[in-house]
Parts: C-alpha cells; structure tokens; sequence
C-alpha cells in the first residue's frame, strides 16, 4: 500500500522505523525485534539504509518481510551520498523487482572521512537529486523526503531549508517525516512557515523516546536537538536509574504524541530503535485514541 492512502485518511497514525544489521551474524536478532514490532500492527514501518548502501541488501529483504510476512506497509530508505549513479539506480532496480512502493529519499550522513572530499564531483549531492532518479526510473514509487522543523546542521537558515525543501517537493517528493524533536512548539512554528510557502504534503512528526542518558548526548550530535527544560530536568532525575529512564523517556514522548494528535498532527513516526517493548508500550499507551485496545 502506498503511504499517501493512509495519510488521506481522517485518522491518527502511529508507525515505527527499525534499522537493519551491519553483519549477517546479528541478522536473526534483528529481524526478531522486527517481527514483534510488526505483530503490533503499526500504520507502517521503515527500515533505513546505511551510509553509503553499507545495509542495502538487508534495508530491501527486511522492508519485504514486513509487507510479505505481516501485511505492514513498509518504507524502505534510500540515501545517495557517496553513491554513484550506477549504485543507485541498481538499487532502484531492485527495490522495483522486489515490489517496493515507498520509498524515503534521503541525502545521508556524510562518513567523517569524506567531510573534506570536494562534493561538487559527487553524482548526487542532495536529496532532491536523488528524488529526480526516482521519479526518472519509471517506477510508481511513493517518495517521501525528510525535513527539519530546526534549522539543518548544514543550513545558514530557516529560510534557506525551507526553500531547499519545497524543491524537493516540486521534484516529486509526496510526503516528508520530521527529524527528532523535543519541543513540539517547533514543529507547530514550522508546519505554519512551511504552509505559508506553499509546501501542502503531508508531514509526518519524528518522535525519539530518549530511554537512557546516553541516548541525550547523541540526539544532540545527530540533530542538534533543542532540549527543553522540562526534559533536561527529567533527564537529570532519573538518569541514573535505567529502569526510572525509560518509564519517565517512554511518558515523555507518549506525552508529545498525545498533545500532536490534539493539535491537529494527525499522523506520528517513532524512532523505535528495534526496541520492540518501547514500541509496545508507547502503543499500549494511546491504545484507546489509535482504536487499538491493547
């Protein structure tokens, strides 16, 4: 099923994102978490793709699994950097053969040691290219983008984003997820200076449930994540006690969810980091306003 039905429907969504191994020696362990998360019945589920292709060949065979095996619509991602043209669109290929209708394309993370490369001899060097390649295969892939309701590490400004962003929806892109947030007056800042310049898809919010004290610093590093002082009091509470963490991080972004989908957000992505219990949970917990009686 192609994601844009279910965001044309009048109905909360809930869905979870999971991410494939490096190794084949970790594989049955992740596809494990996989199929519990997907025995949930979420509205969907993505499966990312690591830097340069590194999980491609898994990204493609767990994305399969979870459409074939549970009947969960999945989102296979797609990153482009570093790639050349013939990698990428062997990829497309495949993901075409194998049946895949969504697809996340995204940029990626730039390794630490090509930081320096000229990115100008780079056969993609954004998103949006990568979405011209997509909609250029002839292949009827829904194509959703990533947006940052923060300003991108990468961007001067706001404004600056904002205008890489409706390029990439001019180029084909029919839905965006958010990166991870903590304060859900951004996002509200956002979707209104988005809407304003025209930009009318579907906005998925991203939400991370921060379940360890570690997880703060690198949410921090990856996104540059603004931490209310609601969180980092949380944080500073009971982020010595495991068990505390992740009852008061699994409350917090409960909480975020419930105050989005009353604020007109109807539709919600969890980072759920394969943690099968912390996906259940944040599901058993909106079980009544999803209609899921847990």
């Amino acid at each position: 099923m192609k994601l844009t039905k279910i965001f044309e429907k009048n109905e909360y969504s809930l869905s979870f994102e999971v991410f494939p191994p490096k190794t084949d020696d970790v594989y049955d362990s992740v596809k494990t978490a996989t199929e519990e998360i997907a025995r949930l019945k979420p509205s969907f589920m993505s499966v990312t793709y690591g830097a340069g292709g590194g999980t491609s060949k898994y990204t493609l065979k767990i994305a399969e699994e979870i459409a074939r095996e549970h009947d969960v619509p999945s989102l296979a991602h797609l990153t482009c950097v570093s790639s050349t043209k013939e990698t990428v669109r062997a990829r497309i290929e495949d993901f075409k053969n194998a049946g895949v209708e969504n697809v996340m394309a995204l940029r990626g993370d730039i390794p630490q040691s090509m930081q320096e490369e000229n990115r100008a001899n780079w056969d993609y060097r954004h998103a949006v290219d990568l979405i011209a390649e997509l909609k250029a295969s002839g292949a009827d892939f829904c194509i959703g983008g990533a947006c940052y309701p923060e300003v991108h590490p990468e961007s001067g400004s706001q404004k600056e984003d904002i205008r890489h962003l409706k390029e990439k929806v001019e180029a084909g892109c029919e839905f965006l997820t958010t990166q991870m947030f903590f304060d859900n007056n951004l996002l509200y800042n956002f979707l209104y200076k988005i809407r304003e310049a025209g930009i009318t898809v579907p906005v998925i919010a991203g939400i991370m449930p921060i379940t360890n004290a570690k997880q703060v610093e690198r949410a921090i590093k990856l996104s540059g994540s603004f931490m209310p002082q609601r969180f980092k009091s949380l944080v500073d509470k009971f982020g010595g006690d495991p068990a505390a963490m992740k009852q008061a991080g699994i409350a917090y972004a409960t909480d975020q969810i419930i105050d989005l989908y009353a604020n007109g957000v109807n539709h919600v992505h969890v980072y759920s980091m394969n943690k099968p219990d912390v996906a259940a949970k944040i599901q058993s917990n909106l079980s009544d306003i999803l209609g899921k009686n847990a």
